[in-house]
């Protein structure tokens, strides 16, 4: 087979095809670039490049140096992700083929005058005669040139970026294989399963700022550099023992002193989980500078999914009595704390509060529907959202996939959601 390397197109050649072409030379200028298409040289890789369209953010980060990566196991779908937002892939393919060109020449650095531009926006030149264009043959002289530019690759597809929310689930799955129950039951815990922070950052498919939220999200702290989940039973201990220092120093909610409260926990919990958790549960006072406050939601729903890990139907007045009489002095009960992790079901003849945690449903979106109809028959939004929004996109919100995949009825001027089969 005959490559195209083997030949070198000379000027001649350009100013037979100029002619040929019927092209005006008024609208050339000094410098021909012959195209060469790609060879199958050795070391010449033609399946290392790959097209990928990006939007405004993700080019403002690689312009500026940012850290761009892909991610994604061997049975997992892949991921883009900058520092702050991910992104699903997929392959999509071009209309028409593209080549990619190193160093072609855009047409004013084809000419040796700075000011050289085409005289007309048309060509006339189709208009002339074979004859005429044989009279001006010697002004095509003004091509003097032919640099050669060889073709790096053809391209037929490329990589489509769709942001989506992160994917937070791993975590989940990981780290609840190695749960901190204390330092007296370290010896039960498998270390291989352990993971340090980079480690885990790695096999999550999120950015770094989303994995930082998502840690957060499911209150995970490091010991002894690994990351760690707390077991429930544990970890409303220590809350417990970190909010009682507050009732024991008279302290005002907005004014809680950090290290006051790691000195009181010495010798009774380690520095590490103490230090981690109460960095969770606690955000900056806004009246006192140097002082916490802690959240309210986070704390509330520690407590109510201690009462409602194993399952259980509650009565619902019986059970905010129960929640409000568990949570300490100053922190209040409200049904929005359940976000997640229950549900409260006023359809049926008694009303009552459930279980039901968002981290334990399947990740198949129709897998996810079908367990939530068969846990309850009716949803309005509000109920349904927190089990949804993990497959919401920022162009296709909750209410666009119950509307693709329930069936609604308005109920006593209340939107419900009921499963569609």
């Amino acid at each position: 087979m005959l490559y195209s390397q083997d030949y070198a197109r000379s000027i001649d050649d350009v100013r037979t095809i100029v002619q040929h072409a019927k092209l005006d030379h008024k609208n050339l200028t000094n410098t021909a670039q012959a195209i060469y298409y790609p060879s199958e040289e050795a070391g010449h890789d033609l399946g290392n490049i790959k097209l990928l369209e990006v939007d405004e953010h993700i080019l403002e980060e690689v312009q500026k140096g940012g850290e761009v990566c892909f991610k994604g196991a061997l049975n997992e779908k892949v991921v883009f992700c900058t520092d702050s937002r991910t992104y699903e892939v997929k392959e999509a393919e071009i209309s028409n083929s593209l080549m990619l060109v190193k160093h072609l020449k855009q047409a004013q650095a084809t000419s040796r005058s700075p000011i050289k531009s085409p005289k007309s926006g048309v060509n006339t030149s189709m208009d002339s005669s074979v004859e005429e264009e044989g009279e001006d043959a010697a002004a095509v002289d003004t091509i003097d040139e032919v640099e050669r530019k060889d073709v790096v690759k053809i391209f037929h597809d490329y990589f489509e970026l769709r942001q989506v929310r992160p994917k937070y689930r791993k975590i989940i799955d990981l780290l609840r294989l190695t749960r901190y129950a204390g330092p007296e039951n370290e010896h039960l815990i498998d270390r291989s399963l352990l993971f340090r922070f980079n480690q885990l950052l790695d096999t999550v498919q999120c950015s770094k700022d989303e994995f930082h939220e998502g840690l957060k999200k499911y209150r995970a702290i490091e010991v002894d550099e690994r990351v760690r989940m707390l077991d429930i039973e544990y970890e409303y201990r220590v809350v417990t023992l970190l909010l009682s220092v507050v009732s024991e120093n008279s302290w005002e909610p907005d004014a809680i002193d950090k290290e006051i409260t790691l000195e009181a926990m010495q010798g009774i919990i380690p520095y590490e989980v103490v230090d981690g958790t109460f960095d969770v549960y606690t955000f900056p006072s806004e009246r006192i500078p140097g002082r916490f406050q802690y959240h309210e939601h986070t704390v509330c729903a520690l407590f109510a999914e201690k009462i409602l890990q194993h399952g259980l139907k509650f009565h619902i007045d019986e059970f905010l009595v129960t929640w409000q009489e568990a949570l300490p002095e100053g922190f209040e009960a409200h049904e929005k704390y359940l976000r997640g992790i229950g549900i409260v079901d006023r359809e049926g003849a008694v009303p009552c509060v459930r279980g039901l945690n968002e981290a334990d449903l399947p990740m198949n979106l129709l897998g996810r529907l079908d367990m939530l109809f068969r846990t309850k028959e009716r949803w309005n939004l509000e109920q349904i959202e927190p089990y949804i929004e993990c497959f919401a996109t920022p162009t296709v919100g909750v209410t666009s996939i119950l509307a693709k995949y329930t069936r609604s009825l308005v109920v006593k001027g209340v939107r419900m959601y009921v499963s569609k089969h």
